[in-house]
């Protein structure tokens, strides 16, 4: 473990991670590592990280930048020159993990493969992220989480059955990866505390994707069903669906069980459909789903969604209303869970972020700081972890090899999937 920079705090203190990732997973799961009290140093190209183009701006300043790049320090070093490489070694000696989203083969070829960074440092972490895996016939392939949705079966089974597949409006895949790259590290953490060896965590995206698939998968093997779209509806449960409220929102409604039904009978004053047998039984229900969602139906959009919400929160009934960002921004258990934070920004005088996930009671995680601008950490960085002199990180910069601002003013360009070396 490395010395704790200055303010960190929660279980991860003291390690120190270097980001040699773009766009979504490599950051989200960095991110995971920054908000449980490591240190991390991202280091962007000299156009900055691709993220910093998507989505919205305020002014100057990337607001997908302001979140995912929270608590992280920032750095841009041409990773493609001698110089840039040779820099990023020598502070991957320094760190407990290093993250890396480039297609399988790329750190290779900067002289940057595992094997080189852990003749410095035996006990370095390497979590790399790609599409298909460091391994297989298509290692090589590029693969954002959208495309290994599609590989990995479920966009299959996203949208409604009468309609192609749909895309979630979020980046689900490269989330959940994250997730499962940031506890693979853990895992080689533990796993250095008895062996004092490092190792590689090999995370795919479309494994990750396929991961949600646990139970088709016996299913298919031995009744040889295939799952399809199934809409807004739970798959042999009833009634477990979204239904209009008369106020144009929505609302879901999960009565699985037996007495969670009977409840929800009594809240709608429609005490005739436990015995109906029809709806007698979890399985008639399914049998039935049409005409029991039409009966529901008509009473949720007699109503407005939040009345639907209290008569049947009151009956024991498990139901939402279908949150928007302005329902949840004024919802107080969001506030009461400290998931929206109010973050200081130069820039922005305030910015509202997401909050840490997951609570821990002893030693929780934090927002130290919201995403900096690029680059602004790079001297800072280079003299406290490699002693370099002023004059030495000045010469660096004239040859381009750093830079403390992207150098291109310009939003940086996506990335393509024909570049040999495209991070997802």
């Amino acid at each position: 473990m490395t010395a704790p920079p200055p303010e960190a705090r929660g279980p991860l203190t003291g390690y120190r991670v270097l980001e040699l990732c773009s766009t979504i997973a490599g950051p989200a799961c960095t991110r995971l590592f920054a908000d449980f009290g490591a240190e991390v140093i991202k280091v962007e190209p000299p156009q900055g990280d691709p993220a910093r183009a998507l989505g919205f701006r305020d002014g100057d300043v990337s607001l997908t930048g302001v979140s995912l790049m929270r608590n992280k320090r920032s750095t841009i070093i041409d990773i493609k020159t001698p110089e840039g490489a040779e820099l990023v070694r020598r502070l991957a000696a320094t760190c407990d993990v290093v993250v890396e989203n480039f297609r399988p083969g790329t750190l290779e070829r900067l002289g940057l493969g595992y094997e080189e960074l852990s003749r410095d440092n035996p006990g370095l972490v390497l979590v790399r992220i790609s599409g298909y895996g460091q391994t297989g016939p298509y290692r090589h392939k590029g693969g954002y989480g959208a495309i290994c949705e599609a590989f990995g079966g479920i966009r299959h089974l996203t949208g409604d059955p009468d309609r192609p597949p749909a895309r979630v409006a979020v980046p689900v895949t490269d989330y959940i990866t994250a997730v499962y790259a940031a506890f693979g590290a853990t895992m080689a953490l533990l796993e250095r505390e008895r062996s004092g060896r490092g190792q590689v965590v090999d995370a795919a995206l479309y494994e990750a994707a396929f991961s949600m698939m646990d139970s088709a998968i016996p299913t298919y093997d031995k009744l040889k069903l295939v799952p399809s779209r199934l809409g807004t509806r739970l798959p042999a449960m009833a009634p477990n669906n979204l239904y209009p409220a008369g106020d144009g929102t929505y609302v879901l409604i999960a009565a699985n069980s037996q007495a969670v039904y009977e409840r929800l009978a009594h809240a709608m004053a429609r005490p005739d459909l436990i015995d109906d047998p029809r709806f007698a039984t979890i399985r008639a229900r399914w049998d039935h789903v049409d005409a029991l969602d039409a009966i529901i139906g008509d009473w949720v959009g007699a109503r407005d969604a939040k009345s639907v919400e209290s008569t049947l929160e009151a009956a024991g009934v498990p139901v939402s209303r279908v949150y928007t960002l302005p329902d949840i921004f004024e919802d107080a258990h969001y506030r009461a869970r400290d998931m929206l934070l109010d973050v200081p920004h130069p820039a922005l005088g305030e910015v509202v972020l997401p909050g840490i996930v997951p609570k821990l009671s002893a030693t929780p995680g934090e927002v130290r700081w919201a995403g900096t601008e690029a680059g602004s950490d790079t001297r800072a960085v280079l003299a406290e972890l490699l002693s370099l002199d002023a004059d030495a990180i000045d010469a660096l910069a004239r040859d381009g090899v750093i830079a403390d601002a992207i150098v291109d003013v310009r939003s940086p360009p996506l990335p393509t999937t024909n570049e040999e070396d495209t991070p997802r």
